[in-house]
């Protein structure tokens, strides 16, 4: 079938997305659905740093590739073999297609598995297909789900059936921002009622770390970003102090007098990561969330993480196994007790698709939707 897709050519590493326009929203054809395979009609996309971290070249992927990952739709067709899910069913795309049988999917760290790992990586389907193409040549997929587009196909494991009633940018929001934020706070770092946190990074994904903190009873909470409507908004979502980068110091010292019990560093910057970890007490968790640019490296005193009984740890998609977690967090947001609504800002047609990456990069929204 004929669609539309945005498509990321060249990485635009001078970070000029408005004018520069890295991002071309093309006419594509999408082959159908493969065997254990989706078409998902698209119905919102939430635009993360995981694709800035693409379009600016942080983050190599082979090109041409169609950008977005978090997402929902309505299933429009069916491959061979998939008998668990009919035609009209609203999902949830996520952006780590567990194969099911290593060891990982097994053990329940599907976020872990290597097949997954290597698809994304190669642009491709879990399968190994390409189903997009231009012009007769092939257009790589964003993590198996390239979403910023009309329709998608996807493997059936990238898909997770929610509600028909949940509104589509609020279920989009469930296939990133809330699996990895919330997920950090209740699977990675196992947040303890009454224990201390702080949240380096009030992006999509700090935010819903914060709200994983909140539902874990964490007090006090403190809540990290330059940008004032960020940190009042964290405030409305359960944050005890939220303060800019330069305060650190002084109100850490002032109410936390030797650190917190976990920190999250949702930045993307190892400079944030090393202040997170500066910050957390001996016997503490120190949780990295951000995806910083391959090529940076963390510097800690072993000396330190021994003798204090430190614990570093890296968290993707937040440990989730999705099939599990997404029908919970739903049921925690019907229940008003995980309000990432409150997250939605702005909404933007598929054709300025650039207009958002800007936004988001600016740091003027916290997760533009598209909806194409």
């Amino acid at each position: 079938m004929r669609t539309q897709a945005a498509i990321l050519d060249h990485p635009d590493l001078s970070r000029l997305y408005t004018h520069d326009r890295p991002l071309r929203v093309s006419a594509v054809d999408l082959d159908a659905p493969g065997p254990g395979e989706l078409l998902v009609s698209i119905d919102a996309a939430g635009v993360c740093h995981s694709d800035l971290s693409v379009v600016n070249g942080s983050r190599r992927r082979p090109t041409p590739m169609a950008l977005g990952h978090e997402a929902t739709g309505v299933v429009e067709g069916l491959g061979p073999y998939v008998t668990d899910i009919e035609v009209g069913d609203r999902v949830v795309l996520v952006f780590v297609p567990g194969c099911g049988l290593c060891g990982h999917c097994t053990g329940g760290a599907p976020t872990r598995c290597a097949s997954a790992a290597r698809a994304n990586a190669s642009g491709t389907l879990l399968s190994g297909a390409r189903r997009l193409h231009r012009d007769g040549q092939p257009v790589h997929h964003h993590l198996g789900i390239s979403a910023f587009a009309r329709h998608a196909v996807v493997d059936r494991r990238s898909a997770v059936v929610v509600p028909a009633d949940l509104p589509a940018p609020v279920a989009a929001l469930f296939g990133c921002a809330v699996l990895t934020g919330v997920g950090a706070a209740l699977n990675t770092a196992n947040v303890r009622p009454g224990e201390t946190a702080l949240v380096l990074g009030l992006g999509g994904v700090g935010l819903c770390a914060l709200l994983g903190a909140v539902l874990a009873n964490a007090h006090p909470i403190i809540a990290v970003d330059p940008i004032p409507e960020k940190r009042d908004l964290a405030l409305k979502l359960g944050a005890t102090h939220a303060i800019p980068p330069e305060e650190v110091e002084t109100v850490l010292a002032a109410v936390l007098e030797g650190g917190v019990d976990v920190a999250f560093e949702a930045v993307g910057r190892t400079s944030a990561l090393q202040t997170a970890w500066s910050h957390t007490r001996p016997g503490g968790r120190t949780v990295s969330v951000g995806l910083p640019d391959p090529s940076e490296r963390l510097s800690v005193p072993v000396a330190t993480l021994v003798g204090e009984g430190r614990t570093l740890l890296g968290s993707y998609q937040g440990d989730s196994v999705p099939q599990r977690d997404i029908p919970r967090y739903v049921a925690l947001w019907r229940a008003g007790r995980l309000p990432v609504d409150l997250l939605l800002g702005e909404t933007f047609p598929l054709a300025d698709v650039n207009v958002a990456l800007e936004r988001l990069a600016t740091g003027s929204a916290v997760r533009p939707m598209l909806l194409p």
